[in-house]
């Protein structure tokens, strides 16, 4: 099967590989769609971040080379002995995360800070950028007919902007503002509609993402335009109760903080290739609170329970649709290149 594998930075090569086997516990999906993240961009320009380059990773014994992707949607075309809850033609999303069910973190039902957590398409085991591949039972989440492959292709990143919120300690009525209006910013905005925020703001550059920002029913601030802080303050008589930090930018995080209000909380979302400073008195005489957040746990049916109701809709947040032959051209780097791309998805078929 052709299978989309990094080797290095800049370094992807779509080559042919065995297809996945079917073993003990596991299924095999045929891929519909799988979605380009912001972490896969990361690894194409930066990495390795979580791809295990010179030593297998300790839960799936494998190194780059590694078979990309992990936002995918598929149909169950075979399953392995003691495969009980699913069955051949189930329509089906991966939670395409790794943990070992052994330490601390597992063991209080936190599996996604696992201390050897990785991710399928990143850490090995296949990946969604190829024709098929096989994940244990368990990860699989069947989706309904009302949802398309292409609406299921989003449960993965909309479970990050999910698991964002349901952390942070907004309330019915609060005000919030994201930093950063990409593919995962525009996916909190649903999460904050969804959990009752009454004032959503959005800072973002981008023309194009402010225009998709406020089509999501997100308040634009346009830093060219306003000192951000200060136009926060005032528009909310004080700041926003909640803050989230999703560019990965590091000046960004000093505004994210100085945006809340007293007692405030700061919403890490985004992972960062360099480090950030700030002066912690903005925290402490503030009595403020940061938070950071990694992938989602325990959160993928209510994502798609949520899409029933029309939320994270695949036909706003999905700009462009490519075929695995394309990937890097039309995908990684139009990602790079073209500002007015959101979410791209990706169909191995021909």
């Amino acid at each position: 099967m052709q299978a989309l594998r990094w080797h290095g930075v800049k370094d992807l090569r779509l080559e042919t590989i065995e297809e996945p086997v079917t073993l003990n516990g596991k299924v095999k999906i045929k891929i519909e769609w799988c979605g380009i993240c912001g972490s896969d961009l990361h690894e194409y320009v930066a990495g390795p971040i979580f791809i295990p380059e010179n030593t297998e990773h300790p839960l799936t014994n494998e190194k780059a080379p590694v078979v990309m992707g992990h936002e995918f949607s598929g149909q169950i075309v075979e399953i392995g002995t003691g495969v009980s809850k699913l069955k051949v033609g189930d329509r089906v999303v991966v939670e395409p995360i790794y943990a070992c069910g052994e330490c601390a973190a597992c063991r209080q039902g936190r599996y996604n800070l696992c201390e050897k957590m990785g991710f399928l398409g990143l850490a090995g085991g296949g990946g969604g950028f190829s024709e098929y591949v096989a994940a244990d039972e368990h990860m699989a989440h069947k989706i309904p007919d009302s949802l398309s492959y292409e609406q299921g292709a989003l449960v993965e990143p909309s479970a990050v902007a999910l698991h964002a919120v349901r952390q942070s300690k907004l309330k019915v009525g609060d005000k919030a503002v994201v930093f950063g209006a990409g593919p995962i910013g525009l996916l909190v905005i649903e999460a904050l509609k969804a959990s009752g925020a009454s004032e959503i703001y959005v800072v973002e550059l981008s023309e194009e993402r402010k225009n998709k920002a406020a089509e999501l029913g997100g308040i634009v601030i346009d830093p060219k335009q306003y000192d951000v802080i200060t136009e926060l303050q005032q528009r909310t008589n004080g700041g926003v109760d909640v803050a989230f930090e999703v560019t990965g930018v590091p000046p960004v995080l000093k505004q994210a903080i100085e945006s809340t209000n007293l007692g405030g909380q700061i919403m890490i979302v985004s992972i960062f290739e360099k480090e950030a400073t700030f002066h912690p008195n903005n925290i402490v005489l503030q009595e403020r609170s940061m938070t950071g957040i990694i992938g989602y746990r325990n959160v993928f049916p209510a994502v798609i329970s949520l899409m029933e109701q029309g939320y994270f809709p695949a036909d706003k947040l999905v700009t462009k649709k490519i075929q695995l032959s394309e990937v890097v051209e039309h995908g990684f780097e139009a990602l790079l290149k073209e500002k007015n791309q959101v979410k791209i998805l990706v169909s191995p078929k021909q």
